[in-house]
């Protein structure tokens, strides 16, 4: 079976799970991981602007996508012409059902299974031991934030966070004034690269908040990847545990 993947969390997920260059035949730009092993794999462009003839002279079975991820115009026109799998992945349930899939699909059942099984051990044990208000924000000028039906407020609930902005929904923008509530303020590695200096620029108005740089990764990449964020989760737990005391 050639595979193309327009999901960088799917792609690694792919790989997690046993396949190799010979069945992932494309991949977008920000397929990153696991790096050894993608770069054997044509590029087909961005998730929200692919090379539709590329993907076509890979001729695929199978063409992996993301609802929010991907422009559904091009998924679209795609559908045209190929077998398209289009996730839709919000809570760790539907991360469950996806790696199930994609481990059916790969023939894989068993390892999916293992890797379910180890994201729900994570986040079982990877508790606060009493809620901490947070506000995350995934981009700057302005600044957005997650409400509560995306993946990523999912996980910080998991792990004891109360989201500030859960009565929002989808990536609100919002305002500096917006973070006061927060105890912790976390500026997410990605989509937007938040840096050492943004830290400092929200530390001119909340000088007694905790502000910091989260893995990104760690809070949004669903499939395989959270379960292998047991070290990560354990010393950012432990740092916001230490703010308590």
């Amino acid at each position: 079976m050639k595979i193309v993947s327009l999901v960088p969390s799917i792609t690694e997920a792919l790989f997690d799970l046993g396949l190799t260059e010979h069945e992932i035949k494309g991949r977008t730009k920000f397929c990153i991981h696991p790096a050894d092993k993608i770069k054997n794999v044509a590029v087909i462009g961005g998730t929200k602007n692919i090379n539709i003839e590329k993907i076509k002279a890979l001729q695929p079975d199978l063409i992996l996508a993301n609802k929010e991820e991907n422009m559904k115009d091009q998924v679209e026109a795609l559908m045209n012409d190929f077998k398209v799998m289009v996730a839709h992945v919000e809570t760790i349930e539907d991360n469950y059902y996806l790696l199930k899939s994609l481990g059916k699909l790969a023939g894989k059942e068993e390892r999916a299974q293992l890797f379910n099984l180890k994201i729900y051990e994570i986040l079982n044990q990877a508790k606060l031991r009493t809620p901490v208000k947070a506000a995350y924000l995934i981009w700057n000028n302005p600044y957005m934030t997650v409400g509560s039906d995306t993946f990523i407020h999912k996980i910080l609930t998991e792990i004891g966070f109360e989201n500030i902005f859960k009565d929002k929904t989808r990536y609100p923008v919002i305002t500096t004034e917006d973070l006061k509530k927060a105890d912790v303020i976390m500026l997410s590695s990605e989509p937007f690269p938040f840096k050492e200096k943004h830290i400092e620029e929200l530390r001119a108005f909340y000088p007694e908040k905790k502000i910091m740089i989260v893995d990104g990764e760690a809070f949004s990449w669903y499939g395989t990847h959270i379960a292998k964020c047991e070290g990560y989760f354990k010393e950012l737990l432990e740092d916001i545990h230490a703010m308590q005391m």
